[in-house]
């Protein structure tokens, strides 16, 4: 009899903290999609929601009426209340630094981005975050004594397993994560930025629908990452996603990552221009490149179209061992379009097992040069939640 109460407290707190898990990972949901994410019954559920509204844990939202078109009024939603702690996403990219600040309820009070010198060492990169940070503190009001965790992207192989991340950052990320967590003095989550890019797509982006997808971010480099069965793979050392240093010619020019002929070499927008110059067509710089090819312009078009292609040959042969249900193709030459996405499809349909038809969508990522960071804000989020991420419809 003694025991009875503790052993209903416990599963009580269980209960509680699986709620406020799926809250913390997935943003504002609706009671409906609790019930179904955390499996709690309905009247458990309420009755734990009704005591976190009056501790002033979470609060409820009325539903957004404008561009609603299903039956009906939308269901309220519940979330972790916005007061309640600050949330900091840094890509430190290879040119340029981009940082959101949000909230725990996935609100996103400040964003901002600034150029960074490719040159630029650990230490003074990570001074051009904290000055970007400060700046956007400053211009937008935002009182940072509830920050709670930072997550940072970093380009390359950043963790292999065993760190915060689920891995042991290189020497490069634990000086830049260490001269942001001196100066913040919060924990800071490291992660390779293509790959925190991903996770933004499966939490809130063009992938959240799908248990099992592929990231690519096509931009200055190519890089990517996977989500298996609703989470987001790191592999044992902190390589899994990275396409771009697949070898597609092994007697090709060698990279800078020990291999050669690797896929970023050959299709990176750099080596695209080059491409056009030989072809006789001045290409001004990797936006020129985009828009010359959804316009049509052949030897551009065709220069891309051909990228595209070694792009999606690549792919197959991820698709076949992951089985996806979504590939989503972000970064700078995401832009193109159906110029980038129909010769990905169907390099993929002729190669990934032809006599086996799937569902399977090829479609641009939601979160343009926004994905790293955001990814960085869902990494911190997710800081010390297990739970594969939700997976929700997108419509």
């Amino acid at each position: 009899m003694i025991e009875r109460p503790d052993a209903m407290q416990r599963v009580r707190l269980a209960h509680t903290e699986a709620l406020l898990a799926q809250l913390r990972s997935a943003g504002p949901l609706s009671r409906a999609e609790l019930i179904r994410l955390t499996g709690l019954s309905r009247t458990t559920l309420f009755d734990i929601i009704g005591d976190l509204i009056a501790r002033g844990v979470v609060v409820e939202r009325e539903p957004a009426l404008s561009g609603h078109r299903g039956r009906g009024r939308p269901s309220t939603t519940v979330s972790l209340n916005p007061s309640a702690g600050r949330i900091i996403g840094i890509d430190l990219g290879r040119a340029t630094i981009t940082v959101i600040v949000a909230t725990l309820s996935h609100d996103i009070l400040a964003r901002g981005s600034r150029a960074v010198t490719l040159t630029a060492g650990p230490i003074r990169r990570a001074n051009a975050a904290i000055k970007l940070i400060d700046d956007l503190v400053h211009e937008h009001d935002i009182d940072l004594r509830a920050l709670e965790a930072i997550g940072l992207g970093l380009p390359g192989l950043v963790a292999s397993r065993g760190g915060p991340a689920g891995g042991s950052p290189s020497v490069a990320a634990k000086q830049v994560g260490a001269r942001i967590q001196d100066r913040y003095g919060v924990a800071v989550v490291t992660d390779n930025n293509s790959r925190l890019a991903a996770l933004a797509e499966g939490t809130w982006g063009a992938t959240r629908d799908v248990r099992d997808a592929i990231y690519v971010r096509w931009s200055d480099g190519v890089g990517g990452g996977l989500i298996v069965d609703g989470r987001l793979a790191r592999g044992a050392h902190g390589a899994a996603g990275e396409i771009g240093h697949v070898s597609v010619e092994p007697d090709g020019d060698p990279c800078p990552c020990g291999g050669r002929g690797c896929l970023e070499l050959l299709i990176r927008p750099s080596a695209l221009i080059e491409r056009c110059a030989r072809r006789g067509v001045t290409v001004a710089d990797p936006s020129d490149l985009v828009t010359r090819a959804r316009a049509g312009e052949p030897a551009v078009e065709g220069v891309v179209r051909h990228a595209a292609t070694l792009l999606g040959r690549v792919l197959s042969g991820m698709v076949v061992q992951l089985d996806p249900g979504k590939v989503a193709i972000g970064g700078t030459l995401a832009r193109a379009g159906e110029t980038v996405l129909e010769p990905v499809r169907a390099a993929i349909g002729q190669l990934a097992i032809p006599r086996h038809p799937r569902p399977l969508d090829v479609v641009t990522a939601q979160f343009g040069d926004e994905g790293g960071a955001l990814g960085a804000v869902a990494a911190a989020l997710r800081l010390n939640v297990s739970e594969p991420l939700p997976v929700l419809p997108t419509a």
